[in-house]
């Protein structure tokens, strides 16, 4: 469970002062639709669980999982730039050894990473998740797989990249964004952020709903 010192406020703040970084940040994903991408094959065949918005604890497990902590907190918002209040927001991703918890690929190797996580967006179309940084595997570079469904808009399916990997130029399913802007848009700085986690990383990512 995300910890209760990691509260909304706190988180964004941080969103706020932190949405001023790179041309890769909200304000440029805010003018334009989400760009769609693949599922992948590792999309759970059965959700764990515990399927809560922390990915790091996973309950009945004695310890955190490898790798290095990361909040991934954004809006969900409509093409008007309004917030979509209650939007189900799923992410999965491989763990610290690169592996997905999936029968495909062998069941993830990290046992105290719980793969994938949802919640509920807020009024404010808020949402935070408690993850790990994601690592590449071989073939992709580092990357978490979001899915949202609102009322009222098709389901989303996306990724979300780390800025200033250089797997980026090379990955196959990145650079099938042809638009520079949209391809951007998906591409997040991970920046310390020590005032809402000791040695924690925070993203902010924005996702604009399409009209279908």
């Amino acid at each position: 469970m995300i910890r209760p010192a990691l509260t909304r406020r706190r988180l964004v703040a941080s969103a706020l002062s932190m949405a001023t970084v790179g041309a890769a940040g909200p304000a440029v994903a805010a003018l334009l639709a989400t760009p769609r991408q693949t599922t992948g094959p590792f999309y759970p065949l059965t959700k764990p669980l515990d399927s809560d918005a922390d990915l790091v604890v996973v309950a009945g497990r004695p310890g955190p999982a490898k790798g290095t902590v990361t909040h991934v907190i954004g809006r969900v918002l409509d093409p008007g730039g309004r917030p979509v209040a209650d939007a189900r927001v799923e992410i999965w991703q491989c763990d610290a050894l690169g592996a997905y918890h999936h029968p495909r690929d062998g069941g993830g190797r990290d046992p105290n990473f719980q793969g994938y996580g949802r919640m509920d967006a807020g009024d404010d179309g808020a949402y935070r998740f408690r993850t790990i940084r994601p690592v590449p595997y071989p073939g992709r570079t580092p990357h978490i797989h979001f899915a949202v469904t609102a009322r009222g808009f098709p389901t989303l399916t996306t990724q979300m990249y780390v800025a200033g990997d250089p797997r980026n130029e090379r990955d196959f399913v990145l650079s099938r964004i042809a638009d520079p802007r949209a391809r951007a848009s998906v591409i997040v700085p991970l920046e310390p952020a020590p005032d809402v986690e000791a040695a924690s990383l925070l993203g902010v990512f924005d996702i604009v709903l399409g009209a279908g």
